[in-house]
This record gives C-alpha cells, sequence and structure tokens, in this order.
C-alpha cells in the first residue's frame, strides 16, 4: 500500500513518462500538442486518461444543461462511425452517468483492465492503449471540431 504522496508520486512519473514519449508526435494538423491534457477547444467537451487499477479514455460531455448535454451526446452519435474508423474500434455510449465528483455527464470511453499504474511493468500497456486511442481522437477532432463551434 502507498501513501497518498507516494500514490500521487508514481502517477505523476507515469504521466510525466507518456508525456515525454508522447512529445515528439504532432497533432493531425501538424501542430505540437500536449497530449495528456488535451484541449478540445470546445467548452464543456473533454478528452480524458485516467491510470490507476486499470486505463480509461473517454469523451466527457459535461454541460450543466442536461438537454443541452444531449443535444451535443446525439452529435457524437451521428459521427459515431467517423469516430470509430478513426479509433479503430467501437467505444461505450452512456448518455447520463454520474462523474468521480458526483455530476450527471454523457460519456463515450474505451477501457483497459488488468493493468496497474502502481506495477511499472504495467507501463508499457497502459502506453499503448492511450496512443492510438488519443492519436485517433485527435484525428477524429480535427474533422468534427467545427461543427461543434457554436
Amino acid at each position: 500500500m502507498y501513501s497518498k504522496q507516494q500514490a500521487s508520486q508514481i502517477r505523476e512519473a507515469f504521466w510525466t513518462a507518456f508525456g515525454k514519449y508522447m512529445q515528439p508526435i504532432l497533432s493531425a494538423e501538424g501542430e505540437k500538442i500536449n497530449w495528456v491534457n488535451y484541449k478540445t477547444g470546445i467548452k464543456n467537451i473533454y478528452f480524458k486518461m485516467q491510470a490507476g487499477k486499470g486505463g480509461f479514455i473517454s469523451i466527457d460531455i459535461t454541460h450543466a444543461d442536461l438537454q443541452e448535454q444531449k443535444l451535443v451526446f446525439e452529435k457524437f452519435q451521428q459521427l459515431r462511425s467517423l469516430l470509430e474508423n478513426a479509433i479503430g474500434e467501437e467505444w461505450n455510449w452512456v448518455s447520463q452517468v454520474e462523474d468521480e465528483t458526483g455530476k450527471i455527464i454523457s460519456r463515450i470511453y474505451a477501457e483497459l483492465e488488468d493493468v496497474n499504474i502502481f506495477n511499472k511493468s504495467d507501463w508499457p500497456a497502459l502506453i499503448s492503449f492511450f496512443k492510438p486511442r488519443i492519436l485517433g481522437l485527435d484525428e477524429f477532432w480535427s474533422n468534427v471540431k467545427p461543427g461543434f463551434e457554436i
């Protein structure tokens, strides 16, 4: 068992390693990008990567107005085949779920099980999970982002 400080240091070390690994890779638009803290440029739409007991990458739609959230989720559903083609796999789609803070959001995600960020030998599997998916999300987003700008 790790103390909170040790756990925080391990998480920070993983994300630093992932960031350094991804640093030379340019975005789909040929620009330098912070892959670990990907900015969609659209309020209330986030691409998140989480690692702990397992890995998790998602598109989170966090509009406070649930009707607006539903409309944005439906817009993503209309683009589902483009997303899945860019990523190369099907993802899970949840129109309403409670996030870790208790807020109702919409989430589109993929998970990796049977890995643990606290086991350094699992880091290559986590990196191999995150890399193609965040690159696929970036490719997808570079094509569809204008449709989400208000």
